[in-house]
């Protein structure tokens, strides 16, 4: 199928965009990276149709803005908090996305639920309390993006509970990754440098795009069969 042949490519291209990263050629950035997420959307773009096809267009299209933005985070800060907005709305976006996923199992999780959105409470609250004192201006914009992260977290990890196999575990743990990634860079950003910071950052950024692309394709893979099961 030609949208796996993108996917492939994104991989391929991402392979070598991280070791260019790894080996010091940050320079690259402004070449390789405004080419990679686009090909995740050439990939969703080319599967058969479903419901939230639009909304992971979307979803990618303002991870590809802020992806630009990022590159002139270095002239200014007003660069830094433009891309920050961008990812804000990718991450509201990709929240819709998952709530708007057919649920398969009906099982009561209730507890499981609650025990996840208490380690994702506890990860929000370390995290901001960690940054809190170093963020000067940027408080209030950094607290209300950590919570949209971790809704976006949450959402995630209620399809992990609801949703057929095995999208539901790529998109959790894409959600996961994504999660790991802003924090990789809020610490390196606003409380200690982090070695290999760019490459680090790229690299759970990369994956996790692709876990929560590929996870949203493979639970649409029979999405017109389950709308008329459920009909019926």
């Amino acid at each position: 199928m030609k949208n796996t042949l993108f996917l492939k490519i994104y991989i391929g291209f991402s392979i070598v965009y991280l070791m260019l990263l790894l080996s010091g050629y940050e320079s690259f950035d402004l070449f390789l990276k405004p080419i990679l997420i686009p090909l995740l959307g050439f990939g969703v773009y080319l599967h058969k149709k479903f419901p939230s096809k639009n909304i992971v267009l979307t979803a990618l299209l303002f991870s590809w803005i802020g992806d630009v933005i990022l590159l002139f985070a270095d002239i200014a800060e007003i660069y830094f908090i433009l891309g920050l907005v961008a990812f804000l709305i990718s991450h509201v976006i990709y929240s819709v996305l998952f709530n708007k996923q057919t649920k398969t199992r009906n099982k009561k999780t209730k507890a499981a639920f609650l025990i996840g959105s208490l380690i994702i409470g506890c990860y929000l609250i370390g995290m901001l309390s960690l940054l809190l004192p170093t963020l000067g201006e940027l408080k209030i914009p950094v607290i209300v993006y950590a919570t949209v992260i971790s809704l976006m977290l949450l959402f995630a990890f209620n399809g992990f509970l609801t949703w057929k196999k095995p999208g539901n575990q790529y998109v959790f743990v894409g959600a996961i990754v994504f999660v790991a990634s802003d924090s990789i860079l809020a610490v390196n950003k606003f409380h200690s440098p982090i070695e290999k910071s760019s490459f680090f950052i790229m690299l759970t950024y990369l994956v996790a795009q692709y876990l929560i692309i590929t996870g949203i394709l493979k639970l649409n893979s029979n999405q017109n069969l389950t709308i008329e099961n459920q009909k019926i």
